[in-house]
C-alpha cells in the first residue's frame, strides 16, 4: 500500500546504479529504513528529496515493513548548508546522533523537531555554531531519557554551588569541594554556564536556543555538553570528528 509522512533523511547511501538507501527520521512512524530506486537518474521524482539533511513530504510504497520512496516534495532543505563545508560537516553530526538516538516504530515528535529547529537555526546562522551544537546535544540527551539533575549539589544540596562541577558520569552537579556520587571525569563550570545548562533542560521547543553567553562561560557550556553525550552514549561521532577537522 502507499503512505504519505513527512521525513527528514539523516543519511544516504548510493545503492546499485542509480538508486540509494535512506535512513530517515519520520513524524509519523519513527525512523525507518528505505530505497529510492533511480533517485540518481535526471528526471526522478525522488531526486530532491532524497539527499541529507532535506525535510520533505514523501510517498512510499509499503509492503511488510519495507518501504520503497516514489516520490517527494521538498518542505525545507537547508540549502545555506551546503554553502558551507564546515556547518553541512555539523548538520550531518546532528542526523548522526539523531539516528543514534531514534528507534524504529517509535515516533518522537519532540526529538524530529528540535533536529529540525537546530538545523533551521545553523542554516539561518541565528546563533554560532557552538552554541546550537551544545543546546541541541544537551537537549538530546533531555529528550532520550539522560537528563542531568542539576538543582542542587549532589551531595550537599546548595542550590547554588560553590565553583560548581558537572559530573559526565553521573550526570549531576556539585560544588568544588565535595566528591560527585558517581565515579568518572567531572568538568568546572561557572554560574553563566550552570544557568545555560538549566534553561536547556526546562525550556519550551521553542525558546531552547534563546540565551547569550560570555565566551568563557559558552567554551565551558559547549565542552560539558559534547563530552556529556559522548560520555552517556558510551561511543563517538565520525562526523563529529571530520566537523572538528574543518571547522
Amino acid at each position: 500500500m502507499y503512505v504519505t509522512l513527512h521525513g527528514l533523511v539523516l543519511r544516504e547511501v548510493k545503492y546499485k546504479e542509480s538508486s540509494k538507501i535512506l535512513t530517515i527520521l519520520t513524524e509519523e512512524t519513527g525512523k525507518i529504513t528505505a530505497e529510492a530506486k533511480g533517485a540518481m537518474r535526471k528526471g526522478s521524482r525522488c531526486a530532491a528529496s532524497a539527499q541529507a539533511l532535506v525535510w520533505s513530504e514523501m510517498t512510499f510504497f509499503e509492503n511488510r515493513g519495507r518501504y520503497t520512496l516514489t516520490e517527494g516534495s521538498v518542505l525545507e532543505d537547508f540549502a545555506a548548508l551546503r554553502s558551507d563545508l564546515a556547518d553541512y560537516a555539523l548538520g550531518c553530526y546532528f542526523a548522526e546522533l539523531l539516528e543514534a538516538l531514534s528507534d524504529e516504530d517509535s515516533p518522537s515528535a519532540a526529538l524530529l523537531h528540535l533536529g529540525l529547529n537546530a538545523l533551521f537555526a545553523l542554516s539561518r546562522r541565528l546563533y554560532p555554531s557552538r552554541h546550537i551544537k551544545a543546546v541541541f546535544e544537551l537537549r538530546c540527551m533531555c529528550l532520550a531519557g539522560f537528563a542531568p539533575a542539576l538543582d542542587r549539589c549532589a551531595r550537599c544540596g546548595k542550590h547554588a554551588p560553590e565553583e560548581p562541577r558537572f559530573s559526565v558520569s553521573g550526570g549531576e552537579i556539585h560544588c568544588a569541594g565535595c566528591q560527585p556520587s558517581t565515579p568518572g571525569k567531572s568538568l568546572p563550570l561557572c554560574q553563566g554556564s550552570l544557568a545555560a545548562m538549566r534553561h536547556v533542560t526546562g525550556a519550551g521547543p521553542k525558546k531552547v536556543f534563546s540565551f547569550t553567553l560570555e565566551e568563557d562561560a559558552a567554551a565551558r557550556f559547549a565542552q560539558v555538553c559534547e563530552e556529556y553525550a559522548l560520555t552517556q552514549l558510551d561511543r563517538g561521532f565520525k562526523t563529529l570528528d571530520y566537523w572538528k577537522s574543518v571547522s
